[in-house]
């Protein structure tokens, strides 16, 4: 293109130039106005093979001998088929495109005010880090693929399963977002139906379901009978959720302003329920009878109906399991699974529809 020999320049020259574009040689350009003095290279375009022009940097940093050798760099690749100018678009367009770790931190942050459970954001993080990161973290989002998201899952797949598939439907989630924010195009290379499904097998397939450890109903009466040998907060928390047949949170984050001891029903609200929705529990003559053990505990706590003596707020799960234990005889069952022995007494020793069981 440049029809001036390669090498009219040099420092001293440079000093006492004028305003004006000032060619060196090899497509390498000069332009001065004022203070301001930077580099430009023209090339042809590799495809339409029309002139372009490139910014290369300011004199003031970019030295004659460095900006002769970008310019020997520019030309080479114009000589290859690759548009200079694209290739630094591109560049400039990666670098606003945050990796996957920082993608997975700011997803998080944003959705965890409208997560029910605050273990949630926790969790989250703890299986990405300790699963993700490692192999896609530092990975600009645009860029992971099957093969990507196959590194990560494939070694843990048939060994944590439940893991693996929890991890999947995240970096899923997390991918969907990025897609949103148009940092990503395309399918999602995360997604189980219709992709991933022909590759791994069904995650039913290759783990056994764990069901929560129930105790049989015939012999609830010997566990409520130990519990009740007990008037420790704990111990009456497990049996008020026996009589309410509700989960552990439910319990374990019941405060007073929810209980109506007049009408003998206990309002659950909306956000503390997982179906979403609000959910009003008739107390029976037990369940009331153990709330007003507990009231003598409302004078020295903030408003959780069953507080950990020890700190105020409400007991943990942990707490509920060990007394349960302890009253079972066992560590083969769950507190959880306290609601599937409610069930099974329903369906077996009472003649009440399934719906309303």
């Amino acid at each position: 293109m440049s029809r001036i020999p390669a090498g009219q320049l040099n420092v001293r020259k440079i000093d006492g130039l004028e305003d004006g574009i000032h060619g060196d040689g090899g497509n390498l350009y000069l332009t001065i106005k004022g203070q301001a003095r930077h580099w430009t290279v023209r090339y042809f375009n590799p495809t339409t093979h029309k002139r372009r022009e490139i910014g290369i940097g300011s004199a003031y940093i970019l030295t004659l001998a460095k900006a002769r050798q970008v310019a020997i760099d520019i030309r080479r690749q114009a000589a290859e088929g690759i548009d200079p100018l694209e290739l630094k678009a591109k560049a400039k367009k990666q670098k606003q495109i945050p990796n996957f770790a920082e993608l997975a931190e700011r997803y998080i942050t944003e959705q965890q005010a409208g997560w029910k459970d605050p273990r949630s954001a926790p969790i989250w993080r703890s299986s990405l880090s300790r699963i993700a990161y490692p192999i896609i973290g530092s990975k600009i989002v645009s860029s992971i693929d099957t093969d990507d998201i196959l590194a990560v899952l494939r070694p843990i797949w048939t060994v944590k399963t439940e893991t693996a598939d929890r991890v999947r439907g995240r970096i899923e989630r997390i991918l969907d977002y990025a897609t949103t924010h148009h940092w990503r195009d395309g399918n999602n290379p995360a997604r189980w139906k219709g992709h991933l499904s022909n590759i791994l097998p069904k995650p039913s397939s290759v783990a056994k379901v764990q069901h929560h450890g129930a105790i049989e109903w015939q012999k609830i009466q010997l566990v409520i009978a130990n519990l009740q040998k007990s008037d420790e907060v704990s111990a009456l928390a497990v049996q008020f959720l026996c009589l309410c047949a509700s989960r552990s949170s439910e319990v374990r984050f019941a405060r007073w302003e929810e209980i109506d001891l007049n009408q003998a029903v206990w309002t659950i609200p909306d956000q503390r329920m997982k179906t979403g929705k609000e959910h009003r529990v008739p107390l029976s003559t037990p369940a009331i009878a153990i709330l007003k053990k507990v009231e003598a505990f409302k004078k020295d706590h903030h408003s959780f109906v069953f507080p950990s003596i020890k700190t105020g707020k409400g007991l943990s799960d942990v707490a509920l399991s060990k007394v349960l234990h302890h009253a079972a005889n066992t560590k083969k069952v769950s507190i959880h699974g306290l609601r599937s022995t409610f069930r099974y007494w329903c369906g077996e020793a009472t003649s009440w529809p399934r719906d309303v069981t």
